[in-house]
């Protein structure tokens, strides 16, 4: 098959059935591979060689993982249609575009519904803030940042190395490379933080993910902005926001794409917020020329399916060309 072919079956994957819960997920396999290096590497918080460990990790699950996805195309390789399907179902289960919104669908249903408590309880399960005291706009924004955060890299990113790797290495480039990125993405979710267990343990995964990231995170912002535009929002306003704020964030990515969204929903993003009751003050993003509603998270999802959409024909069309 085709590039566009595989990618074409892929997505429709992901649109009609959303993360494969009753198949095996190899996200969890990828979490199971970074708790067993972990525990094996990991040599106390504060230790002097935690950086240098750290970085061991990276390598040995990139490796592992690498391993792993070269080991099931090999088993799939006597049969093409097999191996054809094994790339489908590897790339389908790498994109997070659905389950984005699956998991925040629920925070918009209880609002509509003027049930406060169980909006709190449903952005819960997908953010790390504390949520119990939040009011209706605060939830709301929550929802929006989680979508608009992750449309990099749980769905852009995944694009662009699905792209590159196929033209590196057609079916098995495609593979290699997608789970490649989804094991430092993965690593990064599990171990990038900046608490007393992880702040130099950690680092490496962080700036591994960091450096991944940078260049689908600046295409994906111009990817958001041309389909806000073609969605009939304020391109000129989603430009003049993203110009301004997509470096205010500590990490060199996040800001790209919740800038984007935030000037082309005209609202503000990031602020202040309780992590484990704990006060943590980070750089807003956008100018909050309204008040957040319900009816935000229903356009951010529409923003994502126009983005994503623009995205993956992007990635598909030089392939089209050749």
């Amino acid at each position: 098959m085709t590039f566009p072919t595989v990618l074409c079956f892929a997505l429709l994957l992901d649109v009609l059935l959303g993360d494969p819960h009753a198949l095996p997920h190899p996200v969890v396999g990828v979490g199971r591979l970074i708790r067993f290096w972990e525990g094996r590497l990991y040599p106390g918080a504060g230790a002097p060689c935690a950086v240098v460990r750290g970085a061991g990790l990276c390598a040995l699950v990139l490796l592992s993982t690498l391993v792993a996805a070269a080991g099931l195309l090999w088993a799939a390789g006597w049969d093409g249609g097999l191996a054809a399907a094994v790339e489908v179902y590897l790339l389908y289960a790498a994109l997070a575009w659905r389950s984005l919104k699956d998991e925040t669908m629920p925070v918009a249903l209880a609002l509509f519904r003027r049930n406060l408590p169980g909006a709190r309880a449903a952005l819960s399960r997908v953010v790390g803030r504390d949520t119990e005291n939040l009011n209706e706009p605060s939830i709301v924004r929550g929802a929006v940042e989680t979508v608009a955060e992750n449309s990099v890299d749980g769905v852009m990113s995944v694009l662009f190395f699905a792209a590159l790797g196929w033209a590196v290495g057609e079916g098995a480039g495609m593979v290699l490379a997608v789970w490649g990125f989804k094991a430092a993405s993965t690593m990064d979710s599990m171990v990038g933080y900046e608490n007393a267990r992880y702040h130099e343990f950690g680092r490496a995964a962080a700036r591994l993910d960091d450096a991944l990231n940078f260049i689908p995170a600046r295409l994906g912002g111009l990817a958001i902005l041309a389909a806000g535009a073609c969605l009939g929002m304020d391109a000129g306003e989603g430009m003049r926001v993203f110009l301004r704020d997509r470096r205010k964030h500590k990490s060199p990515n996040s800001a790209h794409g919740e800038s984007a969204f935030a000037g082309l929903l005209g609202l503000r993003l990031g602020g202040d917020a309780l992590y484990g009751g704990v006060p943590e003050s980070r750089p807003c993003l956008g100018d909050g020329t309204r008040t957040p509603e319900a009816a935000d998270v229903l356009r951010a999802h529409r923003l994502l399916d126009a983005a994503s959409a623009l995205f993956a024909l992007l990635c598909a069309l030089p392939f089209r060309l050749a």
